[in-house]
């Protein structure tokens, strides 16, 4: 994998139980195309996640409603928080409990919608 690849130009495939989690040296390379994301591992799974912040609610749900128009159009779902004036967005591929490519893909997407 090269650095000139990016993420957002790229659209999920369909992940598998035996598709293969990222590599370390994947991982390296993806985490620097968002930078603002978080690794965090629960219950031994791998996860990206990042909280948005904004001034109030309403805000707040229609970023998560683009969030959901985008999940579908790509058939692959985080798990959503949504609060007032936040929602924390948690990307991870349920079927290999663990981080792919597709994952990185739709964190670099989700930093598009914030713009509204």
């Amino acid at each position: 994998m090269t650095d000139d690849i990016k993420l957002i130009e790229e659209r999920c495939e369909a992940c598998k139980a035996d598709a293969p989690q990222v590599t370390d040296e994947e991982l390296k390379n993806f985490i620097k195309q968002i930078p603002d994301w978080n690794v965090e591992i629960r219950d031994g799974v791998m996860q990206l996640e990042k909280v948005f912040l904004f001034k109030g609610f309403m805000p707040a749900l229609a970023f998560t409603n683009r969030i959901g128009g985008l999940s579908e159009s790509m058939a692959h779902h985080p798990a959503l928080l949504t609060e007032w004036g936040k929602v924390t967005v948690t990307w991870w591929s349920h079927k290999i409990k663990g981080l792919h490519r597709n994952d990185f893909i739709m964190a670099a997407k989700t930093d598009l919608l914030e713009e509204g």
